[in-house]
């Protein structure tokens, strides 16, 4: 991001004048710049008296609410605070939109890399390492679903009632809504998408143990220790919700490379070899989870479907030209892999052991 357009959206007069009424320091903010945080965030680093903050808030044009979505997340960062789940320590937070424009909040910077981007080259020499980050990825999830999100103060976060009931048809109705873009092609492209959503359907799990959810679960959403194979922090909250902490781990079964390394996106590491298996994953949480797990395959194959339709949204944008057509080709062979995939579970099935 430039400066100038960081600058449109972070008055740092205002910011630096609210943080005093705060008690967040003294003086000027200091060594300004902007992290790389997706297309739905604005992230910005900074120093004031000795410390360093990272400003989160939401873009000039975001995807529905923007400030809606940075108030809860800055809700369940606090909310977190008394947890061992590995996050962003929040610092403040303000609801109000005429200090900078939108909602945003302040948060601890995080000592940590995204393995999506790179590898250290401590962890790119040692197998040992990269085996224990892709059990480290998991371990997250499951600290995550532990969380009594009642005793933290999110009883009232999300509506657990029906949720694996409406997964299927809310997800089938985004699809159809790209109708609206005369020049999507139609879903014709995608695998099996009948199959896939009427096997949702006949296979759901019967009961539900609700819990914290973080939404977008996987490796390019959590940033690892430089010093080991651990998680420093889980990132990107803006799909946070109640609802059935399972989808998590189908989430990494959606989007983690095969042994060979093979993607059903752009979430890859190189080099990839000595990661465990889905399957080893699998095993992992099941192990390690108080939750029943014998139907950890269909929460995977729900993933596929949910981020496979979601995917497809910016293609047919792509196609009314509202989205950049290399993006568009791009998430839609995603979606074909994730379908693909959902489909290769289905026809030969995938075991927890």
């Amino acid at each position: 991001m430039s400066e100038e357009a960081w600058q449109s959206l972070v008055d740092l007069d205002a910011l630096r004048q609210w943080m005093d009424g705060q008690s967040l320091g003294h003086g000027a903010l200091e060594a300004v710049t902007p992290l790389a945080g997706g297309t739905q965030n604005v992230l910005l680093r900074f120093v004031r008296d000795g410390r360093a903050y990272v400003l989160r808030r939401s873009p000039a044009h975001p995807r529905g609410d923007g400030n809606a979505t940075n108030r809860r997340e800055a809700r369940v960062l606090g909310a977190l605070a008394s947890t061992n789940v590995p996050h962003p320590q929040l610092i403040a937070a303000c609801s109000d939109t005429d200090v900078i424009g939108a909602a945003f909040y302040l948060m601890e910077t995080i000592d940590g890399f995204n393995a999506t981007v790179a590898l250290p080259a401590r962890h790119a020499s040692d197998a040992a390492i990269r085996g224990r980050m892709g059990f480290a990825l998991v371990d997250g999830a499951l600290a995550l679903s532990r969380v009594d999100h009642i005793a933290v103060g999110l009883a009232d976060f999300g509506k657990s009632d029906g949720f694996l009931e409406r997964q299927v048809s809310r997800w089938h109705a985004l699809l159809e809504s790209y109708h609206d873009y005369k020049e999507w092609p139609g879903p014709s492209a995608i695998p099996g998408i009948d199959v896939v959503a009427n096997w949702l359907t006949e296979n759901r799990p019967k009961l539900l143990q609700p819990g914290i959810l973080h939404g977008d679960y996987h490796l390019a959403n959590v940033m690892y220790r430089p010093d080991s194979a651990e998680l420093a922090a889980i990132v990107d909250w803006e799909l946070c919700t109640i609802g059935d902490p399972l989808l998590d781990m189908g989430w990494i079964m959606a989007t983690w490379p095969d042994e060979h390394g093979h993607t059903t996106s752009e979430i890859g590491i190189s080099p990839w070899n000595d990661f465990p298996r889905i399957e080893e994953l699998m095993s992992h949480y099941a192990a390690n989870s108080s939750r029943d797990c014998s139907q950890l395959p269909w929460y995977g194959v729900l993933a596929c479907y949910k981020l496979g339709l979601i995917l497809e949204g910016t293609y047919a944008r792509a196609c009314a030209g509202l989205a950049a057509p290399a993006t568009g080709e791009r998430l839609h062979r995603s979606c074909i892999k994730l379908f693909q995939r959902a489909l290769g579970w289905i026809e030969r099935g995938i075991v927890v052991r």
